[in-house]
C-alpha cells in the first residue's frame, strides 16, 4: 500500500469517528427542550464540515477511471 493512502485512510477513520460522536451529541441535544440553538447550529455545521472532509479524502483514495 502507498504510505499516503494509509495516512489518508487513517484520517478518514478518525473523521468518521468524530462525525459519529458529533451526530450522537446533536441527536441528544435536539431531543432536549430548552437547548442553546446557537450551540446546536454550530455543532451541525461542524458535523457537515466533517462529512465534506471525509468525502474529499475518500475521493483521493478512489482511482481515476478513464472515460
Amino acid at each position: 500500500m502507498h504510505p499516503d493512502f494509509d495516512s489518508i485512510r487513517r484520517r478518514v477513520s478518525e473523521l468518521k469517528i468524530e462525525h459519529r460522536d458529533l451526530n450522537d451529541i446533536v441527536d441528544r441535544l435536539s431531543l432536549s427542550p430548552g437547548q442553546d440553538q446557537l450551540q446546536l447550529q454550530r455543532l451541525k455545521k461542524r458535523r457537515l464540515l466533517l462529512k465534506d472532509q471525509i468525502r474529499h479524502l475518500e475521493r483521493q483514495l478512489t482511482p481515476d477511471i478513464p472515460a
